[in-house]
């Protein structure tokens, strides 16, 4: 007879859980929203199985609720993630990812001759999805970039 076992993550008291992400992606997605700088304590899962997914990542940040514009940028990298906000081990709200209009600070424009790399003004970029891949288009230099090539250079 096989024995099954699951291997089971500590709930959380306060914070917020970020679930589906698709493998590969938990470590950029800790980076772009500058987690690891919270010094609160972070459970992350990398390739974790999944029956949607096949594998996933999964990130429990304790203390700390992502608004609905970071769930929103969240949807660039992970659109069928969950963000769930927990208060006493509850889920108080689930955030529904929605890909956001605009995008300002976060990354970088990978144009080097782009006035918003010797300017002090903040990067900002229109999103937009273009036959299934998302584009990204800086409000500066007006060129369209891959969210691929974006996301490299933050």
């Amino acid at each position: 007879m096989s024995e099954k076992k699951q291997l089971q993550v500590e709930a959380i008291c306060n914070g917020s859980v970020i679930d589906h992400i698709p493998a590969g992606q938990g470590i950029k997605i800790l980076k772009l929203f500058h987690l690891l700088d919270t010094r609160e304590r972070i459970t992350v899962g990398l390739n974790l199985p999944s029956a949607a997914l096949g594998a996933k990542d999964l990130i429990k940040v304790e203390n700390t609720s992502l608004t609905g514009e970071q769930a929103n940028q969240l949807a660039l990298f992970a659109p069928q993630a969950t963000v769930n906000i927990i208060e006493d081990f509850k889920v108080v709200k689930k955030h529904q990812l929605q890909l956001p209009e605009q995008i300002s600070g976060v990354f970088a424009c990978p144009n080097s001759n782009c006035i918003s790399h010797s300017e002090p003004v903040a990067s900002c970029f229109s999103v937009r999805e273009v036959k299934g891949a998302v584009r990204m288009k800086c409000k500066y230099c007006e060129k369209s970039f891959t969210k691929e090539i974006v996301s490299a250079h933050f």
